[in-house]
């Protein structure tokens, strides 16, 4: 095998590790901005959740002070 192939078949091997390795940062990024997102939404629905929580009780506790007046 003459030696320029023996070299490009090493340095193809390197820029195909080297590819794989971006490819792989580049979907771990992707996945890591998902579930940033997802965390985000999380968060927001869970404090809709309270709102909604403390705006029942607080209607609650007027209709049973009506109740306990008449």
């Amino acid at each position: 095998m003459p030696v320029w192939m023996r070299a490009a078949g090493i340095g193809g091997s390197i820029l195909a590790v080297i590819a794989l390795v971006i490819v792989l940062l580049k979907s771990l990024i992707a996945f890591v901005g998902f579930l940033t997102f997802a965390f985000k939404i999380i968060i927001v629905l869970v404090f809709v959740a309270v709102i909604v929580g403390v705006g029942f009780l607080v209607l609650k506790g007027i209709s049973e002070k009506r109740r306990s007046k008449n």
